[in-house]
């Protein structure tokens, strides 16, 4: 049985890089949000294929850290992009 679909960017929203300020910020229709750090780290991974799971794996390994604090971390960050309803969580 394949895994199912992953957490995606819900349609016009999209993650960008702005080289002239140096950040990253997800633009969508009419608005425009700041991504810190830790969230442009969780969004370049966010593809619709990887499952959120993947994702926190990654990242623990990425960053040497404890997969509760990442889970936490990608959780909660998920969870406000959907209520924005910028993300869709499949």
């Amino acid at each position: 049985m394949p895994a199912p679909p992953g957490p995606r960017l819900g349609g016009a929203p999209r993650l960008q890089y702005d080289r002239v300020r140096e950040v990253w910020f997800i633009q969508a229709p009419e608005r425009a949000f700041h991504a810190d750090p830790v969230a442009a780290e969780i969004l370049q991974l966010v593809d619709g294929t990887r499952t959120l799971g993947a994702i926190i794996d990654l990242l623990a390994q990425k960053f040497d850290a404890p997969r509760p604090v990442i889970a936490q971390d990608v959780l909660a960050m998920v969870s406000e992009l959907a209520e924005k309803q910028v993300l869709l969580h499949a």
